[in-house]
């Protein structure tokens, strides 16, 4: 059990190192709109983030996703062995299954007071590119890992899928969260099968209703189907602003603040 999840872990590190770079440099070429704070000093946050949500995945969540299908998949439990589904067909519904739960979850962690506490970090970033993609609170990774747990062990979604849907969630974060300007028409097309950059930026809005639109990370199908898809901001790309309202100081950005963030009570609940 411990093989498959070294060999995904190596992959998923490939992967996420060779697009961060590439959209960085994307971004960099073609940026959708002026950044407003300091990049260094976010990306340093940013980048923190990512090195303390790994080290409390290793320390607090031996169990990986991956490893638990490779050994449900072994004993034949889960709704899929049950129905002796398998193939091509059982991994593609295996992703979407996935997809469909961190949607879900997306949804409950806005809906829910004490889970936006802990989600509100995400949405503190002041500029979006492809680092906002990994600012997320180290309590939401161990709650979004049970859930795929959870999702996992019901289904019995198959050890391949897992790695797959891990890889396209990663890459599909970055991307989404990337400042790069796509021409229109073609993200016209895109956001048709994918969550483009455009479609995302809209769900970090200041104004709520625009923040509690555009759930999904790798397809749009989801917010479409449930009634929670927004085309544009109100105020434009361009003249939107990022982030949350009562969340703005610059001194209040930094990685320990932010890592105080659900459990204080400075800003008011989301409702």
């Amino acid at each position: 059990m411990v093989q498959p999840a070294f060999h995904a872990d190596a992959v998923r590190l490939a992967v996420f190192l060779g697009l961060f770079v590439l959209l960085a440099l994307a971004e960099h070429l073609r940026p959708r709109r002026p950044l407003t704070v300091s990049k260094t000093a976010r990306w340093r946050v940013n980048l923190g983030i990512v090195a303390l949500d790994t080290l409390v995945a290793r320390l607090l969540l031996p169990i990986a996703p991956i490893a638990l299908a490779a050994w449900l998949h072994g004993q034949g439990w889960g709704l899929f062995n049950a129905l002796s589904f398998s193939g091509p067909p059982a991994v593609l519904a295996g992703i979407l299954l996935l997809d469909l739960t961190i949607y879900a979850q997306h949804r409950l962690f806005h809906r829910t007071p004490v889970l936006w506490r802990i989600h509100r970090m995400h949405h503190t970033d002041l500029d979006l590119d492809v680092s906002s993609g990994t600012r997320f609170h180290p309590v939401e990774i161990v709650l979004s890992f049970g859930i795929k747990l959870v999702a996992v062990a019901i289904f019995g979604i198959a050890p391949q899928a897992v790695l797959l849907f891990e890889i396209l969630l990663n890459a599909c974060a970055m991307f989404n969260h990337a400042n790069l300007e796509l021409p229109q028409a073609l993200d016209r097309w895109l956001r048709l099968v994918i969550v483009t950059p455009d479609m995302h930026r809209v769900h970090h809005s200041v104004i709520v209703r625009e923040t509690d639109s555009n759930f999904g990370f790798n397809v749009p199908w989801w917010d479409r189907l449930f009634g929670t898809y927004r085309a544009q901001p109100r105020d434009g790309h361009l003249g939107m602003t990022i982030g949350l309202k009562e969340w703005r100081s610059q001194q209040d950005l930094g990685l320990w603040p932010l890592l105080r963030l659900p459990f204080i009570t400075k800003i008011p609940v989301k409702s």
